[in-house]
C-alpha cells in the first residue's frame, strides 16, 4: 500500500511525544503525528547526587512551551492512529493507518500515545489495570498571592487522600483521590458535583486549604480513573520490536502517588533520543552502502533495544513504588492507617524525593 514516507513517526503529542521529538530534532530529523494538544516555585532538597528541586508544573504550559520549540509542521493534529502493520513486501517500513484513511510509512515508529496506546497493544502489552481508585484534580488561580509556602501539603482520611502544592505565587494545584462506588458515576462526569464531593469529603483541613478548592473554576477540574501496568510486564513484554518502541505512559503507566509520571516521560525521551541518534549516526559495517535499508534497520533495532534495557528497571521501580505508596496512604484499614500515621509517615513522604533522585544522563552524544 502506498503512503507518505517519514523517517521517524512519533504517535502522541503529550510530554513524552513532544520531548522525544524535540530531542531528536537536536540531532536527527523527526516527524510527530497524532497530536491532540511553567510556572514554578522550587522546593530544594539535598539528595545522593547533590541538591535537586521538586517543582509543581502546569502540564498545559509545559506542552505549549515544548510545541513552540519544535519546527513548524512537526506536529500533525487530528491524526488518530487506528492500526499498524508490516509491509507485505517484507520491507523495513511500518504502515501506520490513520482514522482519515491515509497511511504513513515509518522508518522508525515510536508510541507515546498514553495509557490506551495503540502501539503498545501492537507490541503485545496488556491493557493497563484499574487500581480501584479515582483522582479529581484542579488548578486554583488566585487574583493575588495565595500566601502558601513552597511546600507540598497532604491530608489523609478513611479511604481518601488530598494534596495541595503551589505552582507559582498565584496558582495552586490540588488533587483528591478516592475509591469510587457505583453511585459516584454521576460525580465523575460533572465538574460541579466533583467540586461539591471534594469539599464535603476533605475532612478537618485548615480553612485556607479548603478555600483553594472553593475558588477553583469548574473548567479547571477533571476526574479520571487511576490505572497502572503490572510492573513485571516490563520484563516479559516487548518494549521494542524491530523498528518500533513505546515510551512514557504507553510504556509504564503508573498511579500519580509519587508524582513521577511526567518526570519519567522526560527521562524516557532523553534516553530514547540519545540511543536512537547513536544508532542512526553509526557508520555502516562490512562495506555496506550508506543507503542500505536492512543495515540501517538493524542499527535502529539495536538502538531501541538499548533504550528498552536502560529504562526497564527504572519503570519497574517507579510503578511499584507508586502503587505501594498510594495503597498505604489511601488505606481504609485500621492497622494500616495506624502504621501510616505513626510509623511510616516519614518514609512515605521521603519516597517522593527518593524516586526523583535519578540521573538519566545527557541528551548529547559523542
Amino acid at each position: 500500500m502506498e503512503g507518505v514516507e517519514a523517517e521517524i513517526v512519533i504517535v502522541g503529542a503529550g510530554i513524552a511525544g513532544l520531548t522525544t521529538s524535540l530531542g531528536l530534532h537536536r540531532i536527527v530529523a523527526a516527524s510527530t503525528i497524532s497530536g491532540l494538544p511553567t510556572s514554578e516555585i522550587s522546593f530544594t532538597t539535598k539528595a545522593s547526587r547533590g541538591h535537586h528541586e521538586v517543582r509543581g508544573v502546569r502540564r498545559k504550559v509545559l506542552l505549549e512551551t515544548l510545541q513552540k520549540e519544535l519546527p513548524s509542521g512537526t506536529i500533525r493534529f487530528s491524526s488518530k492512529v487506528v492500526s499498524i502493520q508490516e509491509e507485505e513486501s517484507g520491507g523495513c517500513f511500518k504502515l501506520v493507518h490513520l482514522a482519515n484513511g491515509s497511511v504513513v510509512k515509518a522508518k522508525v515508529l515510536i508510541g507515546c500515545d498514553g495509557v490506551n496506546s495503540v502501539v503498545s497493544k501492537w507490541l503485545g502489552f496488556k491493557k493497563p489495570t484499574f487500581v480501584g481508585r479515582s483522582a479529581i484534580r484542579g488548578f486554583a488561580d488566585f487574583k493575588g498571592s495565595h500566601g502558601f509556602e513552597p511546600r507540598f501539603l497532604q491530608f489523609f482520611g478513611k479511604g481518601v487522600r488530598s494534596g495541595f502544592v503551589p505552582c507559582n505565587e498565584d496558582t495552586m494545584f490540588w488533587f483528591f483521590t478516592f475509591t469510587p462506588s457505583t453511585k459516584d458515576k454521576e460525580v465523575e462526569e460533572n465538574p460541579a458535583k466533583m467540586k461539591e464531593f471534594v469539599l464535603s469529603n476533605l475532612g478537618k483541613v485548615p480553612d485556607k486549604v479548603k478555600a483553594v478548592v472553593e475558588i477553583t473554576e469548574l473548567d479547571s477540574i477533571a476526574c479520571s480513573p487511576l490505572s497502572f501496568r503490572r510492573p513485571w510486564e516490563l520484563f516479559w513484554a516487548n518494549t521494542s520490536k524491530g523498528n518500533v518502541c513505546v515510551a512514557g505512559d504507553a510504556l509504564h503507566p503508573m498511579t500519580p502517588d509519587i508524582g513521577q509520571g511526567g518526570c519519567a516521560a522526560l527521562e524516557d525521551s532523553v534516553v530514547l533520543a540519545r540511543c536512537l541518534a547513536e544508532a542512526l549516526r553509526e557508520k555502516p559495517s562490512g562495506g555496506m552502502e550508506e543507503g542500505d535499508g536492512k543495515e540501517e534497520y538493524k542499527r535502529i533495532e539495536r538502538g531501541l533495544k538499548l533504550f528498552a534495557r536502560e529504562r526497564r528497571w527504572r519503570g519497574f521501580v517507579l510503578i511499584s513504588a507508586a502503587y505501594m505508596v498510594g495503597s498505604v496512604q489511601q488505606s481504609s484499614g485500621v492497622v494500616v492507617n495506624f502504621l501510616r500515621d505513626k510509623v511510616l509517615a516519614t518514609f512515605l513522604a521521603g519516597m517522593l524525593l527518593k524516586m526523583a533522585d535519578f540521573d538519566c544522563g545527557r541528551l548529547s552524544i559523542s
